[in-house]
């Protein structure tokens, strides 16, 4: 939500993955008060951060292995990958690993953000070493999240999202709409289950300059990733208020919508910057239910990769 924008030249790195969650005083609860959690999900305790870590880890060291079946069974059927390529499938991850000779990965700053009691974020960066389709990808560091949910007791991964950690350009100067008598911001249209009809609503107050608005749309643990960092609620907000122009120019397609479960959907999205030479990015946003309304928990935008100049012709 924060740089809409930017143009990034990058290889993708296909997801690695696996986290679980823990409790937390925030975790929304049903109607009847009682955590949120499907007849048929099997009760377990969450584990730690720790373990979590381990996960996620193994995930990537399967990955490096091209171990298909290991990598695939830390995945929900319904798993959603978001890299600067665009937005996959668990097939289509699974089937991008030939192309990858991963030789070494660091990683640093990881960091959990529960969702609710049966779903759970993990943020943290990855710095690697290795070649696509014989390439050297560059190293990084990159900004990675994983969301895990809990399917009938077991922890899987259901959505990733990587973005190259880059200082980004100045976003696309916008035409500047006239001046005009300040008037109360309108409140915002109200939140529901529907993630799309959500994040249209957020785009309308960027349309309108409701700040205010805007933020009342947002968890107090909201967070966001983008190439220039990670952002909490204040430091999103105050980002959209330095930007000048007219948020018309933006156009948003490819919508996708998935739910982790009846408290907790995602949504991704492509946001294209009209012009002679259009720019992408590829969003998405997690929507979450705290006290009986929706609101927006976290968010990442991927700039899109380009493709390098054609070399000209001897």
């Amino acid at each position: 939500m924060k740089k809409i924008l930017a143009l990034v030249s990058l290889l993708t790195l296909a997801a690695a993955c696996a986290t679980a969650p823990s409790g937390n005083k925030d975790v929304p609860t049903n109607s009847n008060g009682n955590a949120n959690k499907s007849a048929d999900v099997k009760a377990t305790a969450p584990p730690s951060e720790a373990d979590i870590i381990a996960k996620e880890k193994a995930a990537w060291d399967a990955f490096r292995k091209k171990d298909a079946d290991a990598f695939g069974k830390l995945m929900a059927t319904d798993y959603i990958e978001v890299t600067d390529a665009g937005v996959m499938d668990k097939a289509t991850s699974i089937a991008g690993m030939k192309d990858f000779d991963l030789t070494d990965v660091t990683f640093a700053d990881w960091k959990m953000l529960p969702v609710d009691i049966d779903a759970v974020i993990i943020m943290y960066t990855a710095t690697l070493k290795g070649t696509y389709k014989g390439k050297d990808v560059p190293p990084g560091p990159y900004h990675e999240a994983s969301a895990y949910v809990n399917r009938n007791g077991e922890w899987l991964a259901i959505y990733y999202q990587e973005t190259p950690s880059e200082k980004m350009p100045p976003a696309p100067t916008a035409k500047k709409t006239p001046a005009s008598s300040p008037a109360a911001p309108a409140k915002p249209a109200e939140t529901g289950p529907d993630p799309i009809a959500n994040e249209k609503i957020v785009w309308d107050c960027f349309k309108t300059k409701n700040w205010d608005g805007f933020a009342s749309l947002l968890a107090p643990d909201f967070k966001e990733v983008e190439a220039d960092g990670v952002f909490d609620k204040t430091g999103s907000v105050k980002a959209l208020q330095e930007m000048a122009g007219d948020m018309s120019m933006f156009e948003l397609s490819d919508w996708k919508a998935l739910s982790f479960d009846d408290d907790a959907k995602l949504v991704t999205y492509t946001v294209t910057a009209k012009g002679p030479k259009p720019m992408k990015d590829y969003h998405s946003t997690i929507w979450v239910k705290r006290d009986g309304k929706w609101l927006g928990l976290y968010h990442q935008g991927t700039p899109e990769m380009t493709a390098p100049a054609a070399k000209p012709e001897k």
